[in-house]
């Protein structure tokens, strides 16, 4: 069908807007930290900051698809990101550009749960695995382009073109969504969860905020705690309120879906671990290899690429292997190439470092598509806003928790070893726990059917 590919193909737009945005902005970090006088560690507050405010605000997305129209709340996301962008290309400290950053994971809060909610419910189930690869297969794109992308603006130019780049394919998307999305809605949205937004928004808020500021000294010891303990606080209280509820913001009942339950736990742990390499990478390569912004975007354009190849084989390999065996086996493999680039010095040859990290773009794009197709497979259709919502959320935070957490480990063992925390002796550290948070994962697709998924692989190959 042509909707299985028009669609995914449209909401891609935004996707592809915002994933060359934050690879791009990965790559130019540690310049845009020389230009603005500040350590590049704290740096990770601009990248936590836009996954903060996406885990804050996606919650309410679905409800907003359901109550006013997907297509309008799509293209309204549209603009505000592309808003935000251009406040973050004319910031001139590291406060606004944070809060420009802010602006921007508004917008995306509700763009890419509210465009897989547009193709999710625009696509029949036989035809789910093709489209959310049809879906990705653009977006994957700017993996591919950023890196390179970032590091020639950044060395050539100035940072912050990084940011106007966006607004032409704001503007493309935003025609796109216009003459081609239809205006689906529920015709009886379910209430607005008002006493679950104010918990776990705030709840997540403060969590995450407390958690990317520990170690920083940009804050008092007593702050940091507060702001986490109250926020851990809140999704307590959350949780309590969701299970009493009949429609809450983030439905935890869906957790009694096997495949479900087992997508968004095995998922969030194996992003955790995916979700600090963007950080990690050209930190290591530019403070620790001495490259410059486009030479390092030049190595880590190598994931985007692998990735993107992967997208088109994805579909053969879950209908000849079932997706129990893909997610168990991919996950070791995955595993072994977050680690890999641990063994990386300023000797290492370029093909060689361009060959890992290409290999390993290919298994973490079939752990990615697998995962994102099964979390699905059980669920009904009007209970999809919800479902989105709640993979949405789990996405952000564990690309959050993953990029705090390799900085913490960083400053960490920089203080073991006596050295700065941007040593070219602490990286191994790093990726030895980020690797093996993503193996931990395999523990749980362990736990999946033989039979997961098996309705979705065989309506795409009858």
């Amino acid at each position: 069908m042509a909707s299985t590919r028009i669609l995914p193909l449209i909401v891609a737009t935004a996707l592809l807007m915002e994933n060359i945005d934050s690879s791009v902005l990965s790559t130019s970090l540690p310049q845009i930290a020389k230009d603005l006088g500040s350590d590049p560690i704290h740096l990770k507050l601009v990248l936590t900051t836009y996954l903060l405010a996406l885990a804050v605000f996606i919650p309410a997305s679905g409800w907003m698809a359901d109550r006013f129209g997907a297509r309008k709340i799509f293209r309204a996301a549209i603009v505000v990101f592309a808003a935000g962008s251009i406040a973050c290309a004319l910031s001139t400290n590291l406060i606004e550009l944070v809060a420009a950053r802010a602006l921007q994971g508004i917008g995306g809060s509700m763009m890419t749960p509210v465009g897989r909610l547009i193709v999710l419910r625009g696509t029949p189930r036989a035809g789910l695995v093709g489209a959310l690869a049809w879906l990705t297969v653009p977006a994957l794109l700017g993996p591919v382009l950023g890196p390179p992308l970032g590091g020639y603006i950044t060395t050539y130019w100035d940072w912050r073109w990084i940011f106007w780049i966006n607004i032409p394919i704001a503007v493309l998307g935003v025609i796109l969504a216009t003459l081609y999305i239809p205006d689906l809605r529920e015709p009886e949205p379910r209430s607005f969860d008002t006493a679950g937004f104010l918990l776990l928004g705030p709840g997540l808020a403060g969590f995450l905020t407390g958690a990317t500021l520990m170690g920083l000294n940009l804050a008092s010891p007593l702050l940091v705690f507060t702001l986490t303990a109250g926020g851990a606080a809140l999704i307590a209280l959350y949780v309590r309120h969701a299970l009493r509820v009949n429609n809450p913001m983030v439905d935890l009942r869906l957790l009694a879906l096997p495949t479900f339950r087992i997508s968004v736990t095995a998922g969030t742990l194996f992003r955790v671990g995916v979700g600090a390499l963007p950080f990690l990478l050209p930190l290591m390569l530019q403070l620790g290899f001495g490259l410059n912004p486009l030479q390092s975007g030049l190595i880590t354009f190598a994931s985007g690429i692998g990735a993107l190849v992967l997208k088109f084989a994805a579909q053969p390999i879950l209908r000849r292997f079932g997706f129990r065996r893909v997610l168990l086996v991919n996950a070791l493999i995955s595993a072994v190439f977050i680690l890999a680039p641990a063994g990386f010095t300023p000797q290492t040859p370029w093909l060689l470092m361009l060959a890992v990290l290409f290999v390993g773009g290919l298994s973490r794009s079939l752990q990615f598509t697998s995962v994102n197709a099964i979390a699905y497979a059980e669920v009904p259709s009007e209970r999809l806003s919800s479902a989105t919502s709640f993979t949405a959320v789990l996405q952000q935070l564990s690309g959050s928790i993953g990029i705090t957490l390799a900085a913490m480990t960083l400053e960490g063992a920089g203080y073991l070893r006596g050295t700065a925390a941007t040593d070219l002796g602490n990286f191994p550290i790093v990726f030895g726990v980020i690797a093996m948070l993503a193996l931990s994962s395999a523990l749980l697709f362990a736990r999946l059917s033989p039979q997961a998924g098996a309705q979705l692989v065989r309506a795409e190959a009858d």
